[in-house]
């Protein structure tokens, strides 16, 4: 991402502010993983969005009509000795210079400049809730400028959570974002379909998962969207799944959920498929519907559509198509749906938003209707079936799990599969296997 495409979105940003508001948005802290052990340092997604800087314990703050600026950064000062032992610190220099700042000081002075920042501003727009001590800091910054209103101090009147106007402008990704995007989907379809290959009775789940890891860092992508789910046989019947530890048996499937993560941006992909290479009848009865479910989803995921209707389309395939097999009874699929006969087998929803975040930013309702899709939107498509081992359930279907999810992007004239070159035709996938 380029540094340009950093000052647009601020651009957008102090436009949707107005004038008299100012807005505070807090950087990442690093967390310990256990006594001197940090977890792997990732920046807070909104703080990347709108600065690209990867820093930790960083404070960014946008002052519409600032005549000295209106992009303030505050983070840790040079310190060599601690660049010794942890890396190479951007600085105030760099926040200026790399980071393109109009202005920025050492974290040490943020007490003493931000109740000056905040005098004069009707609105204070920050993640208000998100987190205490934060909210708590804001505050006695606010309370510096209301104890000198006798002296003409104007503290802000109105506090806003930042995300209201944040997540709308994330929610709607720009080319740039589509690009790496589009990227980071193929880098983990072909890992996906490297499993495909890999993949045989005897091996560990973890073996899997250690494979795709290596052909995502191999590509590019360091780290993971999320943690891979590696799950043999009636274990894809756990949605959440991550032991990934057991030993992959001969005619059982193995589901997939893993994608990569790309220069902050998510992919998202789940294949299902036959330990052996080969699809038993029952399997494959139950996957052809779990696909065709999936198929009818995206037909519906175009612009103008509501967000649900892919849901929708997933569910009545899913039903009826139950009610065939025998494992549902009734003859009115919507009586059916409304009743929730399905969720036994199917208890989510058919997909999410998809960026920065895995399950990404954005309100599915506005003003308590479905939102309407939009060019620019990403979503994932996830229908499933989960067939628990109960006497409602005919024995060749007992244990058997099976999802396919793919990303999808909405286009002026309809959509984009972005992982479309992970297979999931079984016909396809039975051939990739056998090679």
């Amino acid at each position: 991402m380029t540094m340009a495409e950093y000052g647009r979105r601020r651009r957008a940003l102090l436009k949707a502010i107005g004038a008299d508001g100012l807005a505070i948005l807090p950087a990442a802290h690093e967390t310990i993983r256990n006594r001197d052990v940090h977890y792997p340092f990732r920046q807070a997604s909104d703080f990347t969005y709108l600065t690209g800087f990867p820093e930790p314990e960083a404070l960014a703050v946008f002052a519409p009509g600032r005549k000295e600026g209106e992009f303030i950064l505050f983070c840790r000062p040079r310190d060599p000795e601690r660049e010794q032992w942890d890396g190479y610190r951007a600085g105030v220099e760099g926040a200026t210079a790399t980071f393109k700042a109009d202005e920025a000081h050492p974290l040490g002075e943020l007490d003493g400049l931000m109740p000056g920042l905040i005098d004069g501003r009707t609105r204070l727009l920050f993640p208000i809730g998100a987190d205490a001590a934060f909210d708590a800091r804001v505050f006695g910054w606010v309370n510096q400028v209301r104890a000198n209103v006798r002296k003409g101090a104007l503290p802000p009147e109105t506090f806003v959570t930042i995300e209201a106007l944040l997540h709308e402008q994330r929610l709607r990704k720009g080319e740039a974002e589509v690009k790496l995007m589009r990227r980071a989907a193929r880098i983990s379809a072909a890992g996906h379909r490297g499993l495909m290959r890999l993949c045989h009775p005897g091996r560990n789940e973890s073996e899997l998962e250690t494979e795709f890891l290596r052909h995502c860092a191999a590509a590019g992508a360091r780290f993971q969207a999320y943690p891979p789910i590696v799950a043999g046989g009636a274990r894809a019947c756990v949605l959440h799944y991550v032991d990934n530890c057991a030993t992959l048996k001969d005619g059982d499937l193995v589901l997939v959920d893993a994608g990569c993560e790309l220069h902050g941006y998510a992919s998202d992909i789940t294949r299902t498929f036959p330990v052996n290479g080969r699809f038993s009848p029952p399997q494959r009865e139950l996957y052809e519907l779990v696909l065709a479910a999936q198929l009818a989803a995206i037909a519906k995921a175009r612009p103008g559509n509501r967000w649900i209707e892919p849901h929708e389309a997933a569910l009545k395939v899913l039903t009826k198509g139950l009610v065939r097999l025998g494992i549902l009874e009734g003859k009115k699929t919507a009586k059916l749906i409304k009743d929730e006969a399905y969720k036994p087998y199917y208890m989510h929803r058919t997909g999410h938003w998809l960026g920065m975040d895995v399950h990404d930013v954005g309100h599915y309702k506005v003003r308590g209707e479905w939102r309407r899709l939009e060019p620019g939107m990403v979503l994932t498509v996830e229908p499933g079936l989960y067939m628990p081992a109960t006497e409602a359930v005919p024995a060749p279907y007992q244990g058997i799990g099976i999802r396919i999810e793919d990303d999808v992007l909405i286009t002026p004239d309809g959509n984009e599969v972005l992982s479309a070159a992970a297979p999931k035709d079984p016909e396809a996938i039975e051939a990739l296997m056998a090679g």
